[in-house]
């Protein structure tokens, strides 16, 4: 059973997505207890630490690709890290476009890739978000009006 890759490949990220989820939980309550809730310190610490895990551990191991399994890599970057900040992806892929744009091609699409892509990401990320809370807020409304 556990030979078979499509069944690994799932186990591998569901366990590393329940530590990242758990580590992000109690990392978070560990800082509001610590230092209050006024400034989100907890997720500031999260995503800057998830993207330092991130970088240094894909530079890893990609050094040592020979001998890293599949299932390792997606236990720890897919599952742990895509659980415990999301962050740490969007900083990848940043870097990434940030990389090529500087080695491979130097042109202004490159560079407005990675600008609409780091940039885009934030500010259309929060705008989401009050999107979101937006359209929750009317349907809450919607919902007590009718009761």
């Amino acid at each position: 059973m556990l030979i078979d890759s499509a069944i690994r490949t799932p186990i591998a990220i569901s366990f590393g997505a329940i530590a990242g989820a758990l580590s992000r939980y109690y990392l978070t309550l560990w800082f509001v207890q610590r230092w209050g809730s006024g400034f989100p310190l907890g997720t500031f610490v999260i995503n800057l630490t998830g993207c330092f895990g991130m970088g240094f551990l894909v530079t890893i191991f990609a050094a040592f690709s020979a001998i890293v399994s599949p299932e390792l890599r997606l236990l720890i970057l897919t599952g742990f890290f895509g659980a415990y900040t999301t962050f740490s992806t969007y900083g990848l892929e940043s870097y990434s476009l940030f990389e090529q744009a500087l080695t491979t091609s130097r042109n202004f699409l490159s560079f407005l890739a990675l600008g609409s892509y780091w940039l885009g990401s934030a500010v259309l990320g929060v705008l989401s978000i009050g999107l979101g809370v937006a359209i929750a807020q009317l349907m809450l409304k919607l919902l007590t009006v009718n009761r």
